[in-house]
C-alpha cells in the first residue's frame, strides 16, 4: 500500500525538476544551482563550480532570496538556507545529492503545507528516495580541476524480511582546492534511511543525516578591488608579513606603498590573512504515514536538527595582546539545536473535496559566542584548529517558540477544474540577544564596540489567506492563478552582523540597547500579497509557459544609518513599501526522439516605494529604484540530446546587470556564463550495471564576472566588500555503476 506519491510533474504555479534533469549535471553540484538553471524565474550564484560555499551561495526566486523562501525535505521544515544559517539547515548539508529523487518550486505564493516562518515568496520542496526492493549499491568517483575529488557510495538493503523492512546508507566526500589563494574546501555527508511497512496501513519512515563542511573561504570584495586588483585577488595567506602590513596600514588609516589611488583605506581593512568555517550538522527524523479511515491519511514528523562549528577570520583592526601584532584571529563557535514536530491530515470529503489541515511547532536554541585567539610574531594562529585557549569577546543567546496551523480545501469543481481556497495562522516568539559583554575589560586587544543588545519579539498572525484556481482543458493545455498572504518573522543572528533586529545597532555613544527598545515600538514583520496568473501547453512535441506575477511588498526591513546630524547611528527599521511585476516565458521543443531544446526569457521590475528614508542625518528618497542584487533580465537555453547511451547538455544563462546600492549608483555587471555536460552509459559490464562515464566543464568560456553575494546592501556608493568572483573554467570527469 502507498500513502504518500510524490509528485514531480509541473502544475500550476509549481514548477518540478526530476532526478533524470538533475543527472545530467556534474556530479555533487547544488540541488539549488541546478534548480536555477533549469527554471525561469530564478538565480543562482556562488564562487565554486559545485555552488557548495556556504558563504557565497546566493539563490533568488522572483525577487526573492533563499532566506525568504519557505524550503522542506519530505516534509522536514529545513528553514533559511543563507549563510550562518541560524533557523534550519541548507539543503547540500542536509542530503547528498545523488539521494535527491526531484524538488519542486513553488513560484506563487508558497504552499500552505511547507512548514516554514520566512516563506515571504515562493517555497521549494525536496523529496528523498527510498531504499530500493532489491539489495545492491552504487558507487561514483569524480575528479577535476584544483585536484577536485569527490567520491560517492550507496548500500541498499533491499526487502529483509516478510514485514517488508529496507534502508539504504550512503556516504559522500567532496574535496577541491580553492581555484585562488591558499586552503582547500572538504565536503563530508552520511544518509541513512530506514522505511518499515505496518501491514496494509501505512509507514514508518526514520532518517540520519550528517555533515561536515570544513571550508577556506574565498575573500569577499569590493566592485573596486575586483576590478584594480584582478580576478584573483583574495585572502593574503600564506604571506604573513604581507598581511601584519596591511593590518598595520588598516589601522593608521593609510594605504600600503603602491597601492595609493588605487586601493581606499577602507578597502585595505578589508584584506585579512584568513578566513574559514568548520560545520557539523545532524539531522534526525521518524515520519508515521497511516491510512486512519479509508478517506483520511495522517502524517507525524518528529525531527531534531543539531549544528556546531568554528568559524574563523583574521581580525585586522584587533591587537594581539602578547605579541603586539596588529590583528587576531576572532572565531565565532555557533551552536544550533532545533527540536519540532509536524502533523498533517489529508482526508477525502466526498468526489469533490480534497480537506488538507495541519500543525507544526519547533524550539530552537541558538547561542553564538565570539572568542579571540593570539597571533604570533612569526606565525598566525590555525584557524581550522586549536580554540581551546581563547578570550571570549561576547556572547549570543537566543531561544524561538514557533507554532503554525494551516487548513485547505480543494474543491473539484470539474473532473479537471479545481479551486483552493485555504489559510495559514502563525506565531513565533524570539527571546534573546547578548548574554555576554566582556568589551570593557579587553582594551589591550584594542576591541571596539561590540553592539550588545537584549529583548523579545513576537510576529504573529491568524490569517494568512491563500487562493488557487486550477484548469486543464482540451487535453494540452492549463490555466492557473494564485494568490496569497505571507508574513515573515523576524532574523536574529550574532551582533556582529547588521540586517537583523538585534544585530549591528548603535554606536559607543548611542547603545544598541536603547536602539532595540526604541525599534521594537514601532518594527512590524514584514509582509507580502503575492498574485500569479498562468498558462501552460504540454504536448509530445512542444511544452510551453508563460506566467506574470505581482507583489506588493509592506513593512520592509533593512539595516540603515538613522539619527540626526552629528548623532547618527546604526538601526533597524522598515524602510518602506515594494512593488514588483514579473513575466517569465518558457518553451520546450522536441523536434525528434532524444533532443530537447527549451529557452526562457524572465522579465522583473521590483522597485522601492518610500520617498523618507532616514540615512545618515538626513533622509533619501529610493522611490522607483529597482531592488538590489536582482537581475532584471535572464535568458537560459538548455539542449539536451540523448543517442542510444550517449547524452549531451548544453545549458546557457544570461544575467543582466544587478544594483548593489539601493540608490541605484552602483550595479554589478551582466554576464553570460555556460557549461557542457556529456556522459556515456556502457550498460553491464561483469558484475556492474548501467557503467557510466561522465565529461563536464563548468563556465565554458571562461567569463570573469561577480556570483554569489553576501551581506546588507549600501545605500550608495562602492564601499561593501559582499562579492564574490566566480570560478573559473574547470574540467571535470567521474565514473559510477550499480551493482
Amino acid at each position: 500500500m502507498t500513502v504518500r506519491v510524490a509528485r514531480t510533474g509541473s502544475h500550476g504555479a509549481v514548477q518540478a525538476v526530476s532526478r533524470e534533469t538533475m543527472d545530467h549535471f556534474v556530479s555533487g553540484t547544488s540541488p539549488m544551482q541546478i534548480l536555477a538553471l533549469t527554471t525561469p524565474g530564478a538565480n543562482f550564484a556562488s564562487d565554486d563550480a559545485f555552488g557548495l560555499d556556504t558563504v557565497a551561495n546566493t539563490l533568488y526566486v522572483r525577487g526573492f532570496n533563499q532566506t525568504q523562501l519557505g524550503v522542506s525535505l519530505d516534509g522536514i521544515p529545513m528553514g533559511g538556507q543563507g549563510f550562518h544559517n541560524w533557523n534550519g539547515l541548507g539543503v547540500d548539508q542536509m542530503e547528498i545529492q545523488e539521494n535527491i529523487s526531484g524538488m519542486q518550486m513553488s513560484q506563487g505564493a508558497g504552499a500552505l503545507d511547507v512548514p516554514s516562518a520566512q516563506t515571504l515568496g515562493g517555497a521549494i520542496t525536496f523529496d528523498t528516495s527510498d531504499p530500493l526492493n532489491k539489495a545492491g549499491g552504487q558507487i561514483s568517483q569524480l575528479f577535476g580541476s584544483n585536484n577536485g575529488f569527490r567520491t560517492f557510495a550507496r548500500v541498499d538493503s533491499g526487502v529483509l524480511n516478510s514485514s517488508g523492512t529496507k534502508f539504504y546508507a550512503a556516504y559522500a566526500r567532496t574535496a577541491q582546492d580553492l581555484w585562488k589563494g591558499y586552503g582547500d574546501q572538504q565536503e563530508q555527508q552520511a544518509n541513512f534511511k530506514l522505511v518499515q511497512p505496518i501491514g496494509e496501513h501505512g509507514k514508518i519512515t526514520a532518517i540520519f543525516d550528517y555533515s561536515n563542511f570544513e571550508q577556506y573561504n574565498y575573500l569577499s570584495l569590493t566592485k573596486n578591488m575586483w576590478q584594480k586588483m584582478g580576478r584573483n585577488t583574495t585572502y593574503l595567506k600564506p604571506n604573513y608579513a604581507l598581511a601584519k602590513e596591511y593590518a598595520a596600514a588598516a589601522q593608521a588609516g593609510t594605504v600600503p606603498a603602491g597601492l595609493e589611488g588605487i586601493l581606499s583605506t577602507d578597502e585595505v581593512g578589508d584584506y585579512a590573512y584568513d578566513g574559514t568555517q568548520t560545520q557539523r550538522n545532524y539531522l534526525s527524523a521518524v515520519t508515521g504515514e497511516f491510512r486512519l479511515f479509508p478517506n483520511v491519511t495522517s502524517k507525524t514528523i518528529a525531527y531534531g536538527h543539531v549544528s556546531n562549528g568554528d568559524y574563523s577570520a583574521t581580525n585586522p583592526f584587533l591587537i594581539s595582546p602578547t605579541s603586539q601584532v596588529p590583528m587576531a584571529m576572532e572565531t565565532g563557535h555557533p551552536d544550533v539545536r532545533r527540536l519540532g514536530l509536524v502533523q498533517n491530515f489529508d482526508i477525502h470529503a466526498g468526489s469533490k473535496n480534497d480537506i488538507k489541515t495541519g500543525v507544526w511547532y519547533e524550539n530552537d536554541r541558538f547561542n553564538y559566542p565570539m572568542y579571540m585567539y593570539e597571533d604570533g610574531v612569526n606565525y598566525p594562529h590555525s584557524s581550522i584548529a586549536d580554540f581551546k585557549n581563547g578570550t571570549e569577546w561576547w556572547g549570543d543567546s537566543f531561544n524561538t517558540n514557533t507554532f503554525q496551523f494551516y487548513l485547505q480545501d480543494t474543491y473539484h469543481i470539474l473532473r479537471e477544474m479545481t479551486v483552493t481556497a485555504g489559510l495559514r495562522s502563525m506565531l513565533q516568539t524570539t527571546h534573546g540577544g547578548t548574554s555576554v559583554d566582556n568589551s570593557a575589560s579587553l582594551s589591550d586587544w584594542g576591541v571596539y564596540y561590540s553592539h550588545p543588545a537584549s529583548g523579545s519579539l513576537t510576529a504573529s498572525s491568524a490569517f494568512l489567506p491563500h487562493f488557487n484556481f486550477d484548469y486543464h482543458f482540451l487535453n494540452n493545455h492549463e490555466f492557473y492563478f494564485d494568490i496569497a498572504e505571507n508574513m515573515r518573522a523576524y532574523d536574529y543572528a550574532a551582533q556582529s552582523g547588521s540586517g537583523t533586529a538585534w544585530g549591528g545597532l548603535g554606536t559607543s555613544t548611542n547603545s544598541a540597547q536603547a536602539v532595540f527598545n526604541a525599534n521594537k515600538n514601532t518594527l512590524r514583520p514584514e509582509r507580502t500579497w503575492n498574485y500569479v496568473v498562468g498558462y501552460r501547453f504540454n504536448s509530445h512535441f512542444f511544452s510551453g509557459s508563460a506566467d506574470f506575477y505581482h507583489t506588493d511588498y509592506y513593512n520592509r526591513l533593512a539595516a540603515i544609518t538613522a539619527g540626526s546630524t552629528g548623532n547618527t547611528y546604526s538601526s533597524f527599521i522598515n524602510v518602506g513599501r515594494e512593488t514588483m511585476n514579473g513575466a517569465d516565458v518558457m518553451g520546450a521543443i522536441r523536434p525528434f526522439k532524444g533532443l530537447e531544446i527549451t529557452n526562457s526569457f524572465s522579465w522583473n521590475n521590483a522597485t522601492y516605494e518610500s520617498n523618507n528614508i532616514p540615512y545618515g542625518g538626513t533622509t533619501i528618497s529610493i522611490k522607483g529604484k529597482h531592488q538590489v542584487y536582482y537581475p532584471k533580465f535572464m535568458y537560459k537555453a538548455n539542449l539536451t540530446y540523448t543517442w542510444h547511451q550517449a547524452s549531451f547538455n548544453f545549458n546557457t544563462t544570461y544575467t543582466s546587470a544587478r544594483y548593489m546600492t539601493y540608490t541605484n549608483d552602483e550595479k554589478i555587471p551582466a554576464y553570460w556564463t555556460s557549461n557542457l555536460n556529456a556522459s556515456y552509459n556502457f550498460g553491464k559490464i561483469g558484475f556492474a550495471r548501467n557503467l557510466k562515464t561522465t565529461f563536464g566543464v563548468t563556465n565554458l568560456f571562461n567569463r570573469n564576472y561577480i556570483g554569489g553575494v553576501y551581506g546588507a546592501a549600501s545605500v550608495s556608493g562602492d564601499d561593501n566588500a559582499n562579492l564574490f568572483v566566480a570560478a573559473p573554467r574547470q574540467f571535470f570527469g567521474s565514473v559510477s555503476a550499480q551493482f
